[in-house]
């Protein structure tokens, strides 16, 4: 969902305790105006026994959406709330002024079935874009994996032109593969996990790749496309490399060419780059193909340091992701 983390895991947590007896609400931010405290698809769980996860309005509101949420979940009945936050609870918790909130409340078995919040999790698990579909005043629901494109594209949840239809985005996590534990990879692993990326770095080089050089990231010492096979080809994922070898950027470029990443950078000048582009003209690949490898990797800004470097890559790469190809 859109501003949430996967590792909020609020569908996950309701299907738990829906499971095992205690009951479960999911309450979902699905409009707001002015400087609300959640955007659009914040979501908050609770059980019956009061016990919460998530939230709504990152404390403003969220006493009032709970109480409400255990009086729907006894009288298994859905609910539209709309609460206006004060400026000085918007103070409070950040903002320079209030705002409008509507949050939807929606009772695990009784409103949203047991069996699609299930699918919710296991689509989910299984790293699948889809939209949760819902009518706020019908109630009819639905997941879709094919439609809403732009807004899975954006990351954006929200209510479509009737004001009745909310979708809520759900997006696998971020992921940025590194292939090659090198300085830059060092300034650009913690600098992409700020930005909302699971990072992982791909070495052979067991010295290069390393828990010391890389403390709290994924590290695979095997060959690139080895590693990418261990990956995966999903469009939520960035492929970086940057170890000026061809004998490991080739392969991986190749696996990254055949995936539906929706980055792919390559470190080198812009003659080593021509040498990569004749390389793979000889190996069948066409022009678009080619076209998909950002080399020299980054967005021109006149980088110098490594940790410069790291900065355009990363712009680059939330460029690709919000504007497309």
């Amino acid at each position: 969902m859109t501003d949430m983390t996967h590792r909020e895991m609020i569908p996950e947590k309701a299907l738990e305790w829906h499971q095992a007896g205690k009951g479960a609400i999911i309450a979902t931010v699905v409009e707001t105006w002015g400087s609300a405290p959640r955007r659009i698809g914040g979501q908050l769980v609770v059980s019956g026994s009061g016990e919460m996860e998530g939230s709504v309005s990152g404390g403003c509101v969220e006493g009032a959406v709970i109480f409400e949420a255990l009086e729907a979940l006894e009288g298994k009945t859905s609910k539209l709330l709309e609460y206006g936050v004060s400026d000085g609870d918007a103070f409070a918790v950040g903002l320079a002024c209030g705002g409008t909130i509507r949050v939807l409340l929606e009772p695990i078995g009784a409103v949203l079935p047991e069996e699609m919040l299930a699918q919710i999790v296991e689509l989910r698990k299984t790293r699948v874009a889809f939209a949760y579909v819902v009518n706020v005043r019908t109630g009819e629901r639905r997941l879709e994996r094919d439609g809403f494109k732009e807004r899975l594209r954006l990351d954006r949840s929200g209510l479509e032109e009737d004001q009745e239809t909310f979708v809520g985005v759900h997006n696998p996590p971020l992921r940025l593969v590194i292939v090659g534990g090198v300085h830059i990879a060092q300034s650009l692993s913690p600098m992409a996990r700020l930005a909302g990326f699971e990072p992982i770095v791909v070495d052979p080089r067991e010295g290069f790749g390393s828990a010391d050089r890389f403390p709290g990231d994924r590290i695979i010492n095997e060959w690139p496309d080895e590693a990418l096979a261990q990956i995966g080809r999903d469009s939520r994922t960035a492929l970086v490399l940057l170890t000026h070898d061809p004998k490991l950027d080739d392969p991986a470029l190749e696996f990254g060419l055949g995936s539906e990443y929706f980055y792919i950078g390559a470190l080198g000048s812009k003659r080593t780059h021509a040498k990569r582009v004749e390389r793979f003209e000889k190996k069948g690949y066409s022009q678009d193909q080619i076209g998909r490898i950002c080399g020299p990797v980054g967005l021109n800004i006149g980088s110098a340091t490594p940790a410069e470097i790291a900065v355009s890559i990363l712009a680059q790469m939330v460029e690709k992701l919000r504007t497309g190809p």
